[in-house]
């Protein structure tokens, strides 16, 4: 519980101090029952009351003095929810919300940033003992909230997904970080946990985990055992690939997908635990490496994983950066879903088509798919065509599926597939009662004011 955030909402809804203090007491001795004593709890109830009410007047004070160089201490506010708007849950309002953190960094230089919609950014640097351009790859992925009471496989999935987002860029991965956030009633142990997940992907991939940070939640002001997190990948390369690569003609390829995070913890969450034992593997990275280790990076055009909502929120991605239309054959992807993941999702109405199935997505130019076919397989996986690429020639439509001998437009949702008893409750479409396109406008002008603000205190620090 963030007992910081309970005490400003509810001063600012002119709750007596009395009344706070109070309840934060109940609450306190609630979670950490006979870990602390009443007085104890009432002690920091009211040094957090006594921090919320000035940074309440520090924020009041700065806003009624108006724009200045000096607004650093104002947050900027929408009016819209993380949660309406969709961010984190993979579709619509969650790849908006992406597109808006690259107007506010801007151009930036690099060969690949976030206006590429990837997941990795790039840089170039000159080796100078060789005067040859090389390319240093650099991503970071949070660990899935929901495996909070399972870390072992939080740190291995998380682990598993920042290698993955390096090797697509066609760089070879050398280096791992971490970073684990625990709220104050967390075990320890919780720690050593999920580093020992990271750590079994790191040995079993040659990558080192090299460095971390380790901290609490909110420090004292978050109660509780909910754990969040990260870890960052590093990787080289002497070529990339990006999103924006796709060209009219070519085929595009998929891996053999078990899934990962998302997929663990549907399978945990509708009851079925022995499904998460098809996740633990490394297929995805070997046929990867396999990939590089060959030399046919220079012979795709692009490598992405079909993580963030799914092939359908890829598509959509890939055809919008790179001006083309994409065209699945829903049967071959079927086939390439493993068997047991797949009747898992059919049995909880779960569209497997919008979910992380963590497979290899290869676009390349027809006379490439033969021998990264034989190269993938050599490495033990199993990939096959299950599309194409074609000329953008509808203004909408990036992406389009055949279904039974019939095409349909191949959009993401709202949200990702709901793939657990909670998503089916929140669903998977706008909450009613919700314009998304009045939420796009706000949404827009935050990023006006975040640019500015930005600008303003630039021009102060010069």
């Amino acid at each position: 519980m963030d007992l910081e955030g309970f005490a400003n909402r509810n001063i600012k809804e002119g709750e007596k101090e009395e009344q706070i203090i109070a309840e934060m007491c109940r609450r306190i001795t609630e979670i950490k029952r006979n870990r602390i004593s009443d007085e104890d709890a009432e002690a920091i109830s009211r040094a957090i009351l006594e921090e919320a009410k000035r940074t309440i007047d520090l924020k009041a004070e700065n806003k009624d003095k108006g724009k200045s160089e000096l607004d650093i201490f104002t947050e900027l506010n929408s009016g819209v929810r993380m949660g309406e708007f969709g961010v984190g849950s993979r579709g619509l309002g969650d790849f908006y919300a992406h597109e808006k953190i690259g107007e506010i960094i801007g151009a930036t230089g690099a060969v690949v940033d976030s206006s590429s919609l990837s997941d990795s950014g790039v840089v170039r640097f000159t080796d100078s003992g060789t005067s040859k351009a090389k390319f240093v790859v650099v991503t970071v992925d949070g660990m899935h909230s929901r495996l909070s009471d399972f870390p072992f496989l939080a740190g291995f999935h998380v682990a598993r997904a920042a290698l993955r987002d390096v090797y697509v860029m066609g760089a070879v991965p050398i280096a791992l970080l971490s970073d684990i956030h625990v709220a104050d009633d967390g075990d320890v142990a919780k720690i050593f946990d999920h580093i020992a997940g990271i750590s079994t992907v790191s040995d079993a991939t040659g990558v080192p985990l090299v460095t971390g940070s380790t901290l609490r939640i909110g420090g004292d002001v978050v109660i509780g055992e909910r754990m969040t997190g990260c870890v960052g990948a590093v990787g080289m390369a002497e070529a990339v690939v990006s999103r924006e690569g796709a060209k009219a003609g070519d085929v595009i390829l998929m891996s053999e997908g078990a899934g990962g995070g998302t997929i663990s913890t549907a399978a945990l969450y509708f009851g079925e635990p022995e499904i998460v034992k098809e996740t633990l593997n490394i297929k995805f990275l070997n046929a990867c490496n396999a990939i590089i280790e060959a030399d046919l990076v220079s012979r795709v055009h692009v490598m992405t994983d079909v993580t963030n909502g799914g092939i359908r929120g890829d598509a959509s991605e890939i055809a919008k950066v790179a001006g083309v239309n994409l065209l699945f054959y829903e049967e071959r992807i079927r086939g390439l879903v493993n068997e047991k993941v797949l009747e898992m999702l059919e049995r909880h109405g779960i569209d497997y088509l919008g979910v992380s199935l963590d497979a290899l997505l290869v676009i390349c130019p027809e006379e490439s798919a033969k021998e990264v076919k034989k190269v993938v397989n050599s490495a033990g996986v199993e990939i096959e065509q299950i599309g194409r690429v074609e000329v953008k020639v509808k203004e909408g439509i990036g992406a389009e599926i055949v279904v039974n001998g019939e095409k349909k437009a191949f959009v993401p949702k709202f949200r990702e597939s709901a793939y657990t008893p909670v998503k089916k409750a929140v669903g998977e479409s706008v909450s009613a009662g919700t314009d998304f396109e009045e939420m796009k406008r706000k949404v827009d002008k935050a990023v006006e004011e975040a640019i500015r603000k930005r600008d303003r205190v630039k021009r102060m620090m010069t």
